[in-house]
């Protein structure tokens, strides 16, 4: 059963995320990735959000360019956390995105990563951090990787 589930709003986004499913799987994070749009098929990713927590996930990872509704259409549908991957999918260089990701209204948060891979990447960190407290090896998991950083 996936821990955290990884929303893309399109398939194109795959390449970016790779690097948050990499990351998740080197902590020992089951991860579900879908690709399901807040515009394109919002029932889609309606049932799948409602749905989740049953299945065992405890926090989404969402990544999306342009408006990037889709983080905030998680958080609108779920208590869960919700980390935000702004992409570069637009002319604007993922300004758009990173805007729309952190200026979410007050009592229905979004942690905001950086625009693009940087921020998938530590989407990735940050739900290791998050589930570190609940999960001893994953902490540990995690902790090493910080250690790895720090030798380089």
């Amino acid at each position: 059963m996936p821990q955290v589930a990884v929303i893309l709003g399109s398939e194109s986004d795959e390449p970016t995320i790779q690097e948050t499913m990499d990351l998740l799987a080197e902590f020992g994070i089951e991860a579900e990735l879908v690709v399901a749009s807040a515009h394109r098929n919002p029932e889609r990713l309606r049932e799948y959000v409602l749905g989740a927590a049953e299945q065992g996930v405890e926090l989404f990872i969402a990544a999306a360019g342009g408006a990037a509704a889709l983080p905030g259409a998680i958080a609108a549908l779920s208590t869960l956390p919700v980390i935000g991957v702004p992409l570069t999918s637009s002319a604007l260089g993922g300004v758009d995105a990173l805007y729309a990701v952190s200026q979410m209204p007050p009592g229905v948060p979004v942690a905001c990563m950086a625009v693009g891979v940087w921020g998938a990447r530590n989407a990735a960190v940050f739900a290791a951090q998050i589930l570190g407290l609940k999960y001893a090896t994953i902490r540990e998991s995690h902790d090493a990787y910080r250690q790895r950083l720090s030798e380089r």
